[in-house]
């Protein structure tokens, strides 16, 4: 296993309600072709980790200017267990006074979606999603958002985001 990290950004859109940058990778025959998550990926070695590497690859990924936006680095989410592809997965949380810009890169990201946390908290939908991938029946839960689902890790990550920022149980 080795180490990767994803950045969770919350950020105002121009009503002040707060979003999260999410990306969709590209189609091919990659491990997560096709799939909707957070900017991220592989610890290089010259990072400061995990901060570093989140921050480097929404650069690379969503083209974020952490400095035009403002970001500050909180802390950081339950590491998750991302064996599929082989990566620990360290979610950095951080905030951006302003509503940033985003480009996708081409190689990386097919497209970029600007999310509102609401889609993420406690009281949100999920669809259960019952399906084949490559030979395996499974079964798992998903957030519809724009005309995707939001499953697997990233949707792991986004429900602890939910538990943090949600109501307090009754």
């Amino acid at each position: 296993m080795r180490d990767a990290a994803a950045l969770i950004l919350l950020y105002p859109d121009h009503r002040g309600e707060a979003h999260v940058v999410l990306q969709v990778r590209p189609s091919g025959d990659h491990i997560h072709a096709g799939q909707v998550a957070l900017p991220g990926g592989k610890r290089e070695p010259e990072d400061h980790f995990p901060e570093g590497t989140a921050l480097r690859e929404a650069a690379e990924e969503v083209g974020l200017d952490a400095t035009a936006a403002g970001v500050t680095t909180m802390g950081v989410l339950e590491t998750v267990d991302v064996r599929v592809s082989g990566f620990w997965m360290v979610p950095v949380l951080a905030v951006a006074e302003r509503t940033p810009t985003f480009v996708a890169d081409p190689i990386e990201t097919a497209a970029v979606l600007t999310v509102p946390v609401r889609h993420f908290l406690p009281d949100a939908p999920v669809e259960i999603v019952d399906e084949e991938r490559d030979g395996w029946a499974l079964r798992y839960g998903a957030y519809p958002v724009a005309g995707y689902r939001v499953w697997g890790a990233t949707g792991r990550v986004l429900a602890q985001l939910g538990a943090v920022l949600g109501p307090e149980p009754a």
